[in-house]
């Protein structure tokens, strides 16, 4: 294999790894906040759960990425490269100010920033990208309402219940987390499986886009060591910011949390677990109380969320300019 495959493989792995630290803190930050699991057994039980979901729910995501966005014979090693690259970079960043952003947004405005200056426009796939982008940006809102109305829902069934059924709701939440896990891993490892089988096609190691085995196994399990490392600042955020967790709040949070990644995922459309996760614990305050959310923190997510794409297309196509002229 040529040494830029390695290299193209090596950052797909980071870009994993980061992945997985970010949004575990999306998975077990109601989790632990409630105080309903330490932080050990949280994160223990998710990781194991990142690992097994790719084997189990398909490939979807994967051909999403790497196939339907840009056609795979029209792109070199230095655009994925530079894509990479900058979604890394964005990453870091945003980790080290504690800003819940998307990994996925990220990706997608890297993949767009370098294809655009490596191969020109004319290679984007404008039905793939309309059908990212209705998944990116719509799946917010249902995770919301979603929220909203799961959390009524849940109101109205325990009407009328003693205390103890915060015991139901802290000890259920092992079984929410797991399933939360399961989406988080079947939709962003995924991603690096599209990405790595993208560069074995570019590289002319595959004929055609084909997950290996091999590709499913590093990527399920970098995103699983990841998580079991965890995002304690992104957790800070996700967990209190908003408003005081309850049990029964991290509860309904991660069950329409699960069920709109999940739906996502099983139809390929790449989603944001951070803005999923983050806009179901909004929904799910809303349903108590509406000014019970602080909406400042909201509004400065999305404005993180809102300057993604643009940012790293421009990282990416900066990148690629440095790669290819020095």
């Amino acid at each position: 294999m040529p040494i830029t495959l390695y290299i193209l493989i090596g950052l797909a792995m980071a870009f994993d790894l980061l992945n997985g630290i970010r949004d575990s803190s999306n998975i077990v930050a109601t989790m632990i906040t409630s105080r309903a699991f330490s932080p050990r057994v949280a994160l223990g039980a998710t990781a194991v759960a990142e690992f097994v979901a790719p084997f189990m729910f398909g490939v979807a995501i994967a051909t999403t990425i790497g196939h339907d966005i840009v056609s795979a014979e029209a792109i070199n090693m230095t655009v994925i490269i530079a894509a990479l690259v900058s979604a890394i970079l964005w990453n870091l960043l945003t980790w080290f100010l504690s800003i819940p952003s998307s990994s996925s947004h990220a990706l997608i405005g890297g993949i767009l920033g370098a294809v655009a200056i490596g191969s020109g426009l004319q290679v984007i796939q404008v039905t793939g990208i309309e059908k990212v982008l209705i998944a990116l940006f719509a799946s917010p809102i249902i995770g919301l309402a979603a929220g909203f109305l799961f959390t009524r829902l849940v109101f109205y069934l325990a009407r009328g219940a003693s205390p103890r059924i915060n015991w139901f709701f802290k000890r259920f939440q092992i079984v929410t987390a797991v399933a939360l896990a399961f989406s988080h891993s079947t939709n962003d490892a995924q991603k690096t499986m599209g990405i790595i089988t993208l560069g074995l096609v570019t590289s002319g190691v595959l004929a055609t886009f084909q997950i290996p085995l091999w590709v499913i196994v590093v990527s399920a399990g970098m995103i699983a060591f990841g998580t079991a490392i965890g995002g304690w600042r992104l957790i800070r955020t996700l967990g209190g910011k908003f408003y005081k967790i309850k049990p029964v709040d991290a509860f309904c949070a991660q069950t329409t949390s699960a069920a709109v990644i999940l739906a996502a995922s099983l139809v390929g459309g790449p989603v944001s677990t951070t803005q999923v996760v983050s806009t179901s614990i909004m929904g799910v305050g809303a349903a108590e109380r509406v000014h019970k959310v602080r909406w400042g923190v909201a509004q400065e997510i999305l404005i993180a969320w809102l300057v993604t794409i643009p940012s790293t297309a421009l990282m990416a196509a900066l990148v690629y300019w440095v790669i290819t002229n020095l």
